[in-house]
């Protein structure tokens, strides 16, 4: 099938608004494929340190980017896998650490080149559900559908607080919220494909609205477009 013909949702917004719950609810609800975009990244970053690549050598590393397959399976967070090469790395890849690593290259031209590909590599029949920040606006512009799921930075804090609370991390508020914001003003000002809704995406805030609030939100969508019976 061309690839211009298979079908992207694609799924944008800053950190801790959803965007990995949404889309791997809207993945099962289609049966298609998905992408967390962010996560290439992070498995870059961490394959390049495995093979002895420094990290300030942007050209090898993004070399590496094809080498690589990556898959995503499950769909919730608990059973959530993400596979590189046929190994889960999925730990290792939600590791801070790993998302310290990743930071050093996301801002690298030739990394950015090399995983935009990658990224689209990932549509395939029967369709995508990307998930990320340039999404809409940059790698796949011609998505059939462009949501863009915003929420204030309190309310984030608070939702990823809770996430790692319940994981037995100890973790500050006000620090998670000084990082939140901290991280948004990255995204937003850098020079490459910054965090940006697509001039057609549909933009839902859900600042106060629950888990199923936003799943009847999309479940509309999907009717609407006429990518669910």
């Amino acid at each position: 099938m061309n690839p211009v013909r298979i079908p992207v949702i694609a799924v944008d917004g800053p950190s801790g608004v959803g965007k990995g719950m949404a889309t791997r609810w809207l993945a099962a609800r289609t049966g298609w494929h998905r992408l967390d975009s962010g996560a290439l990244y992070r498995v870059l970053a961490l394959a390049a340190v495995k093979a002895g690549v420094a990290l300030g050598a942007h050209d090898e590393v993004a070399a590496l980017a094809s080498t690589l397959d990556i898959r995503f399976v499950g769909e919730t967070e608990a059973d959530e896998a993400i596979l590189v090469n046929g190994a889960n790395w999925t730990d290792k890849i939600r590791a801070e650490s790993t998302g310290n690593l990743a930071s050093q290259i996301a801002t690298a031209p030739v990394v950015r080149a090399a995983l935009l590909q990658r990224q689209r590599d990932f549509r395939e029949a029967p369709g995508l559900i990307a998930d990320g920040r340039d999404m809409g606006s940059v790698v796949f512009p011609d998505a059939v559908l462009k949501i863009f799921l915003d929420a204030k930075a309190e309310a984030r804090a608070m939702r990823r607080h809770a996430q790692l609370s319940k994981k037995g991390a100890s973790v500050n508020l006000d620090d998670l919220f000084v990082e939140v914001r901290a991280r948004d003003e990255r995204d937003r000002k850098r020079a490459i494909a910054p965090l940006v809704a697509a001039t057609d995406a549909i933009i839902i805030d859900t600042t106060r609205m629950s888990v199923s609030q936003v799943l009847v939100q999309l479940e509309i969508l999907l009717r609407q477009k006429q990518l669910i019976s």
